[in-house]
């Protein structure tokens, strides 16, 4: 069936399909049937024996009546011609040709028969027939179709369309004439109002919705002002004859050309060898068409109509700017400035180029900025095969090796450099932290480290890795075999971890004869979690004071004294202390040698350098991190080879001030190298065997006040009593070998490539939304609970206290 409109002033007479004018009783009579004043169209349709015949109003109001039934007041009348085979979108284009409106700024409704009161939907073809078939015995019925109000446009706070293939100016939209009008505002709020804004089509041979208010002003001066910024952009097309390189180059200066002339654009052609375009602006002549030169990739300005009628189309909303486009406008400024946060980026942007853009705008901006400057995290992977080689190559006797998942996704990554094992075999204690981090990266991932105690006390990396996979047992068990192939002491080793996470199995495992001592913060942070709820802050705070004390007594009696501290406190707390294996964690019981160090957090400095670089791209990551250990390792020799004491210089300081603690000390001697000291406490010290009853000197490495007394009366020297571990000769030896770095990595991966396996991204991306705050540090953070001022109870404060008054 054909379909017909019917002007404001005409009269539909199907006979002779043509309009006559319309009578101003016949008007009246349109009008009394559907109430006008309303930014709602109505279609009174005249049932036909196969068609409708929609009588349409718009401008009118809803007025409620007494009984609460709707009238509809007012409008303009036009008319549309419809049938039960015509579709949805069909019926919705026609209308908005029609009344020269947005097609996907309406929302259709009618009344079922009968209720003046509830509007029903339509939103797709099932709909439009159910409409019909409700009233396929009535001889009227009317649709209401709600234009959305057009309002200023207001900074969003949503992420713009991943389809970034349009123009910077492209989803700019052109106020229609006159500019000056505004559609009157709904305010009835019994209807029932959709707001259906977001299906914008960016396809380049489509036509662009409109998006600007026609009630702004197109060019104020604070748009003058911004746009200075632009300025060096007004001659970026010049005209008829101006050649590019390619057509990506064309679309760039065409974007900046807009920007800085303030104008908005729509493609009709856009493909790899030509491109038309024209002003979004209605009427206006402006006009640009450029096409490829026979047998050339350059683009040329064939023909271009610079004259513009309109008044411009500039809005300062983020739909102007690309992905593309503001990385390329922050990029150097990234380079220079790695912290450049996206909400400084959105300020910027907006004082230079007078653009708004939104949070997610800026941050996908700079995250494009950011692989143009570093490169891309999926090249990164496929490079790690070729990385591990070259790494292995430059620093002979590393270990560099990474896995893959049957799919050829990453795995594991494990990095050992030959410095770093020679250093701990040679100089550290047998020692071991072994923790974890969470990587902020694009594929996420955890970070696997052992980290050591040097002489002086200092934080020395053993080996790293980086696992796709959360924190889990067979993680830890990979990368502790990946560990046991590379050291080749036989000494027992004295491993400093939680007591979770399959580890205890795994070091007993792999490190046979080796001790796993628990980590005190875990330790805590386990007990909490599984007493919650039951203790005040401050009581929280006395029982960690409590437990510490309790792992740090060198004796039994100490620590059963700090137990039973606690047990007043809670005997629940007590008993879950007392099964949690005091034998791995306190003094007194442990049978290892963990030289006062309670907590696996000890590598904090370690850790840092990851969290600093884990938004890089895999290799890159590494290639910092073995920086940075290249730096330490040189920083470190070179300050130790200014040292001429025999010890290192926090060992000297622990030596000295248990040196101030022997002049009131007595000693006695028991059998000839047994000797016992008395002072405030009588302790056996053995001089053969290096030992004292108090324990710090197998504690530290250093000779406790009770050893030094001993050693000082027989006449011999305390130096010659301090453990290897403690001297500046060990600390020298644990930094004598250097990291190298790798050379021209980029040019023989070109050129080796094709001899490595290739690695794909891991599946998982980050998770939206930003991430979790990283916290370093071994204090215990306890979180405050409330306590009733009333019944003086726990959980509850005094407004929700239910006790009685």
């Amino acid at each position: 069936m054909p379909i017909t409109f019917l002007k404001l002033g005409q009269l539909w007479e199907p006979e002779s399909k043509c309009n006559r004018t319309l009578s101003t009783d016949a008007y009246t009579n349109l009008r009394s049937i559907a109430n006008p004043n309303s930014p709602f169209l109505i279609f009174n349709q005249v049932m036909a024996a196969m068609k409708i015949i929609a009588i349409c109003q718009s401008g009118g109001k809803f007025v409620t009546g007494k009984d609460g039934c709707l009238s509809y007041k007012g409008g303009d009348a036009h008319a549309i011609d419809i049938d039960d085979l015509m579709k949805f979108d069909e019926f919705k284009l026609e209308v908005a040709e029609m009344f020269n409106i947005r097609a996907d700024s309406m929302s259709i409704k009618y009344f079922l028969p009968g209720n003046k009161k509830t509007l029903i939907t339509i939103s797709n073809d099932k709909d439009l027939q159910r409409m019909i078939k409700f009233h396929s015995s009535s001889s009227t019925v009317d649709i209401y179709i709600l234009i959305e109000e057009v309002v200023a446009p207001e900074v969003s706070n949503m992420p713009v369309s991943r389809s970034s293939r349009t123009t910077l100016s492209e989803t700019v939209a052109v106020a229609p004439a006159p500019l000056n009008v505004c559609h009157t505002p709904v305010t009835n709020n019994m209807l029932d109002v959709v707001h259906d804004t977001n299906q914008i089509d960016t396809n380049m041979d489509m036509e662009i919705p409109q998006e600007v208010s026609p009630c702004l002003p197109l060019l104020s001066s604070n748009n003058e002002k911004y746009a200075k910024g632009a300025q060096q952009w007004q001659n970026t097309i010049t005209g008829v004859g101006q050649r590019f390189s390619s057509v990506h180059e064309f679309r760039e200066s065409l974007r900046k050309y807009a920007i800085a002339h303030q104008f908005a654009f729509k493609y009709k052609k856009n493909d790899s060898h030509r491109v038309t375009v024209k002003c979004k602006a209605e009427g206006c002549p402006w006009r640009i068409h450029a096409s490829r030169l026979s047998t050339t990739q350059l683009i040329c300005i064939k023909k271009m109509n610079s004259t513009h009628t309109c008044d411009g189309a500039f809005a300062t909303t983020g739909h102007q700017a690309t992905r593309s486009w503001v990385a390329s406008i922050i990029k150097e400024k990234l380079k220079d400035f790695p912290d450049y946060k996206p909400k400084d980026i959105v300020n910027d942007i907006k004082q230079e180029y007078g653009i708004q853009l939104n949070y997610f705008q800026a941050w996908r901006g700079k995250e494009i900025a950011k692989e143009q400057l570093q490169g891309s995290y999926k090249e990164a992977y496929s490079q790690l095969p070729f990385f591990c080689e070259k790494l292995m190559e430059a620093n002979p006797g590393s270990l560099a090796m990474c896995t893959t998942k049957e799919d050829s996704s990453f795995d594991r990554l494990f990095v050992s450099l030959h410095a770093l094992l020679h250093g701990f075999q040679q100089g550290c204690r047998p020692l071991i932290f072994l923790d974890s981090i969470p990587l902020r990266s694009k594929y996420q991932g955890t970070l696997l480290a052992a980290t050591a105690a040097d002489a002086d006390d200092g934080v020395f990396p053993v080996a790293f890795a980086i696992v796709d996979d959360a924190e889990s047992d067979d993680s830890w068990h990979w990368f502790l075999l990946q560990l046991k192939s590379v050291l080749s002491t036989s000494c027992p080793i004295t491993f400093v971890a939680d007591r979770e996470k399959g580890l205890k199995t795994s070091i007993a495992e792999i490190f046979e004869g080796s001790f796993h001592a628990y980590c005190l913060r875990y330790l805590t942070e386990q007990l909490f979690r599984d007493l919650k709820g039951q203790f005040s802050h401050e009581v929280k705070r006395l029982m960690i004071e409590d437990l510490y004390a309790a792992a740090y007594a060198t004796k039994p009696e100490g620590f059963q004294n700090s137990m039973e501290s606690i047990k007043k406190i809670s005997e629940e707390a007590y008993n879950w202390i007392i099964q949690s294996e005091p034998q791995n964690w306190a003094n007194s019981y442990f049978q290892g040698t963990r030289y006062n160090h309670m907590t696996s957090n000890f590598g904090e400095l370690f850790y840092s350098w990851a969290a600093d670089a884990d938004e890089l791209p895999i290799t890159q990551m590494v290639d910092v991190i073995r920086g940075k250990i290249m730096e330490l390792i040189v920083s470190r020799k070179a300050v130790s080879d200014q040292w001429e004491t025999r010890l290192s210089p926090s060992m000297e300081e622990k030596l000295k001030k248990e040196s101030q603690k022997t002049h009131s000390f007595s000693v006695l001697q028991s059998t000839c190298s047994t000797y016992e000291v008395c002072g405030d406490t009588t302790e056996v010290v053995d001089i053969d065997r290096w030992e004292c009853s108090c324990k710090a000197w197998q504690l530290t490495g250093v000779p406790c006040c009770h050893a030094i007394s001993v050693i000082s009366g027989i006449g011999q020297s305390v130096y010659d009593y301090c453990s290897r571990y403690c001297t500046a000769e060990s600390y020298k030896l644990t930094y004598s070998e250097i990291v190298h770095p790798i050379s021209d990595m980029e040019v023989s991966a070109s050129k080796d490539s094709q001899l490595v396996v290739t690695v794909t991204p891991p599946p998982t991306k980050r998770p939206p939304g930003r991430p979790a705050t990283k916290r370093f540090g071994s204090q215990e953070v306890v979180k405050r609970h409330l306590h009733c001022s009333r019944c003086k109870g726990l959980g509850h404060n005094k407004s929700t206290c239910k006790e009685q008054l």
